[in-house]
């Protein structure tokens, strides 16, 4: 059986579903119906590779990808690539640099491949939503532009978090059968994927330190959260260009 043939498959059935929630012409119960399908086709994804590695480890190695995040709202931007990354088996460590003097900020990815590739398409399309949705959103007229649209930002990646860790959940539960069959579980299997994962953060980056929790005074964390309730959970742009929210 071809393997990447089963997996451009699967992908291009994603963003079939996925241009069909993000079509204007879709009614918000049409769009829903899509955008859970995509969302569990992702994640039924992410354990069809898990499975096949147990085979043959060499089709899905641990890896790393280096993403910059773009200004403005740089941090809220960060902050949803890592949620989406921990959610989906992959783990982040933030970098901040000035190259010509001007503030870099970048996530250093590692995770396995297929798990990589995942977060690629989701967080570039959750992106594009934030984008839009939030251009949608007026500020209140107590609130001050940035600082609401940073709370905002909060409350869109919390939701969609909470979505994608019950979706990886779901699918891992489904395929249980799968992994006995292998004589093992779904739990030990994607644990030691993770541990794997963090090995080879922790070899490259052997004196991390944890940081400290953001504290954001907008008042636009509900409405971030029901936008994170509307989105796509996966995308159609692998690869394609960001763009950046909307400034002050």
């Amino acid at each position: 059986m071809d393997h990447t043939d089963d997996s451009t498959t699967m992908l291009a059935k994603v963003r079939k579903l996925l241009a069909k929630a993000e079509d204007p012409a879709a009614t918000p119960a049409e769009a829903e119906t899509y955008t859970a399908k995509a969302a569990a086709l992702m994640a039924a994804y992410g354990i069809d590779r898990a499975l096949l590695a147990l085979s043959d480890p060499s089709l899905d190695v641990v890896g790393d990808l280096v993403v910059l995040v773009d200004r403005p709202y740089a941090a809220d931007k960060a902050d949803l690539l890592a949620t989406v990354a921990a959610a989906l088996g992959c783990r982040g460590v933030r970098r901040t640099r000035y190259p010509d003097g001007t503030k870099e900020l970048s996530l250093h990815l590692f995770g396995h491949r297929s798990d990589l590739q995942r977060v690629e398409i989701l967080f570039t399309s959750l992106l594009v939503q934030a984008l839009h949705a939030l251009a949608r959103t007026p500020v209140p007229s107590y609130d001050h532009p940035a600082a609401f649209r940073r709370s905002w930002l909060a409350g869109f990646t919390q939701s969609v978090g909470r979505r994608l860790d019950r979706a990886e959940a779901a699918a891992a539960e489904d395929a249980a059968d799968r992994f006995a069959d292998h004589g093992t579980s779904s739990t030990l299997v994607l644990a030691d994927r993770s541990h794997a994962v963090v090995a080879a953060r922790d070899e490259t980056y052997p004196h991390l330190q944890q940081a400290s929790a953001r504290r954001l005074s907008g008042t636009g964390r509900h409405d971030g959260w029901a936008a994170g309730q509307r989105a796509d959970l996966g995308g159609s742009r692998l690869g394609g260009p960001r763009r950046s929210l909307p400034g002050t």
